[in-house]
């Protein structure tokens, strides 16, 4: 039973002051649980609590673990205690004792700490490094090397850090991005507060949607005029990233209008609120919304041509029908919905795995997917071309003219990233 359960009656078999004797008596007697509170105490000696850390039962290594005033050498040693909790309740405290020990630059207690710190870094489970990383995630009187290890960690872990840590610099950062693409770190980048133009220019270039969601909506972060007009170039055909787009602060003239060109009419009418719009720019703005309210016929036969042609895909998956020229003629049309429900159908992962993979706007994980699903690098070259509209320096063509230019081990490291397993 944890010592924080226990009945208050319980908690009053010690007395307010305890003499030496008591102290012998309790560490060398019979009662385990009078050692658990007995390592709880404020107003002990630290080797009595060192003692506890060491000889104690696991509940009073817990509650050694928790307490403030335990000494650097006891959380030293409970760092590499073998049972999980006492880590873990040693890693919840160590971020808040860290900073009032830093102060003293030098001393035996500091180089102690810092020495669980790093062990704690270290630790087997995820559980106690996830702890850790949410307790120091702020703290600029950290080993940077902890940090860095940390950020390159598994997502619970790193997401903090990544997201809070003031001792990751750009260069970090932009590393981290680049070597990894994986979504989470992306979008925990992404909501740094603030982010600078050259981190920012890291994320848009990954073209992750959920990523560049969050570095829209973050007003911290600076994105150069360059970068948000190749968002905005892509951002036709993924809807996710109009409203962001539309309630970001300091956009241009030009990439307002740009905007105009592919949102619905409601958020033309909130680009036109803007109070940064020049005259010639709301003119613009309201000639787009007339258009787009008149063709609102329009629209409602393209979603029901793009219906029909999913529930084709549907069909001719059932029937067995669904192949190769099949899916090269859906995504010659342009059909990007109908081509992602087949792939999601060959491939057997969810319709949402294949949109995100196709939204990423990325050649190396489309034609993965495009393995997976059973089809041909022909048809990933199509997809690439018409269903995402690559320009030329981006595409991926295929090797010796029909094979995937990938190994198969390439391919599969790209889908893990959406998680989808091959």
């Amino acid at each position: 039973m944890s010592s924080h359960a226990k009945p208050k009656s319980w908690w009053s078999r010690l007395p307010e002051i305890l003499s030496k004797a008591d102290i012998l008596g309790i560490l060398e007697g019979p009662d385990a649980e009078l050692r658990t509170l007995l390592a709880g105490r404020h107003d002990v000696a630290k080797e009595v609590l060192y003692f506890l850390a060491n000889e104690g039962e696991p509940e009073a290594r817990r509650v050694v673990a928790s307490n403030p005033n335990a000494p650097a050498h006891a959380n030293r040693r409970l760092a590499s205690d073998s049972d999980e909790q006492v880590r873990a309740e040693l890693a919840r405290k160590i971020g808040r004792i860290l900073p009032s020990i830093s102060k003293d630059a030098g001393s035996r207690a500091l180089a102690l700490t810092i020495e669980t710190v790093e062990c704690l870094a270290k630790d087997e489970l995820p559980r106690v490094r996830q702890i850790l990383a949410e307790e120091i995630k702020s703290l600029d009187c950290v080993p940077r090397e902890v940090i860095r290890r940390l950020a390159r960690d598994v997502e619970k872990v790193a997401a903090p850090v990544l997201e809070f840590s003031p001792l990751l610099s750009d260069a970090d950062l932009i590393e981290i991005i680049t070597a990894a693409h994986a979504d989470f770190a992306l979008r925990a980048i992404a909501r740094r507060r603030p982010l600078s133009e050259s981190v920012s220019d890291a994320v848009a270039a990954a073209m992750n949607v959920p990523a560049i969601v969050a570095l829209l909506e973050n007003a911290d972060a600076r994105i150069r005029e360059q970068t948000m007009e190749k968002i905005v170039e892509r951002a036709q055909s993924i809807k996710d990233w109009h409203r962001p787009l539309v309630y970001r602060s300091a956009l241009s003239q030009r990439v307002v209008k740009r905007i105009a060109g592919f949102v619905s009419a409601s958020l033309i009418e909130k680009l036109a609120a803007r109070a940064d719009l020049d005259e010639e720019t709301r003119r613009h703005l309201a000639r787009q919304v007339h258009a787009r309210l008149n063709e609102g016929t329009d629209g409602k036969s393209a979603d029901a041509a793009t219906a029909k042609a999913v529930a084709d895909v549907a069909r001719r998956f059932k029937k067995g029908t669904l192949s190769d020229e099949y899916v090269e003629r859906v995504a010659e049309a342009g059909g990007r919905e109908a081509v992602a429900h087949a792939l999601a159908l060959l491939a057997k992962i969810p319709d949402e795995a294949a949109r995100r993979i196709l939204d990423a706007q990325s050649a190396k994980p489309v034609t993965a997917l495009v393995w997976l699903a059973g089809l041909s690098m022909r048809t990933a070259f199509k997809i690439q071309t018409f269903v995402l509209k690559l320009p030329a320096d981006q595409l991926l063509p295929a090797r010796e003219g029909i094979r995937f230019p990938m190994p198969e081990s390439e391919m599969r490291w790209h889908l893990s990233y959406f998680g989808v397993r091959a």
